[in-house]
């Protein structure tokens, strides 16, 4: 399989992989936003699930297996495998991550066209399993990044998650038990290099506008509402901007507004 966006899987790795490679141990200790988890919890997690990436990609049957157990302690066995792998060396979790996202890619590239793999929930392509994995790597990246005081410049990788956020809108009214709107809304995001993204058809009645960072940051719940420039016109449009979500699992806590008057 060949696809940009596994070149920008790399890159977004790599950019994140820059930040923490140079930490000292105080460093990786640090609390991200995320409750409970500090910065090594964060490069514990994206290990961990490039690994499982690679073992539903190579050995299909043993991660049936897997997610089975999984499915009888929901969400909780993603907490216990970044709690496990945080309590390593800093130099061996940075080593453990670089050899699994190598992994993942070398696997990907391998993977037959039109192949589709296991996952939590559907199965999915190749492609989409590297786009999830991308907007993984760049919404746990944001953590640690907040968490060091690091400003990241927004780049064209924004666009995968842009899209997955937009994919996604049902999946969040579906696991608030409510239900989506009939009709697709427009979205237009002013993407980094000034240009515009859009999705939708052009003429649907209701609209959401604003910077892709800011739609990004808010469908992966690293940024409150309040604090971005979107904007909603519509009635449907403006409550999907407060349940939007790009990742599987059950709606998230969010983050609180940074100002009072929200």
């Amino acid at each position: 399989m060949y696809h940009p966006v596994l070149d920008d899987l790399r890159d977004e790795s790599d950019e994140l992989d820059r930040v923490v490679a140079g930490l000292g141990a105080g460093g990786w200790g640090l609390a991200t936003p995320a409750a409970g988890w500090s910065v090594a919890h964060q490069i514990a997690h994206l290990a961990w699930t490039d690994e499982v990436a690679v073992l539903a990609a190579t050995a299909p049957e043993e991660f049936a297996a897997h997610a089975a157990g999984a499915a009888a302690a929901p969400y909780g066995f993603v907490d216990r495998a970044a709690e496990e792998g945080a309590r390593a060396a800093p130099e061996a979790l940075l080593a453990r991550w670089r050899a699994a996202r190598r992994k993942l890619e070398e696997v990907l590239r391998a993977l037959p066209d039109g192949t589709r793999v296991p996952w939590y929930g559907p199965p999915m392509s190749g492609t989409s399993l590297a786009t999830a994995r991308l907007m993984e790597t760049w919404a746990h990246g944001q953590d640690v990044a907040d968490a060091l005081g690091v400003v990241r410049a927004p780049t064209a990788r924004l666009r995968h998650v842009a899209h997955i956020g937009v994919r996604a809108r049902d999946h969040a009214y579906a696991v608030r038990g409510l239900t989506p709107p009939d009709a697709e809304f427009r979205v237009v995001l002013d993407a980094p290099d000034g240009t515009v993204w859009a999705y939708g058809p052009q003429d649907a009645a209701q609209t959401v506008t604003g910077p892709a960072l800011d739609f990004c940051l808010l469908v992966t719940q690293r940024a409150h509402r309040a604090d971005l420039a979107l904007r909603a016109h519509g009635p449907d449009a403006d409550r999907w901007l407060d349940v939007a979500q790009a990742f599987a699992g059950p709606p998230g806590a969010g983050r609180p507004p940074r100002r009072g008057d929200a």
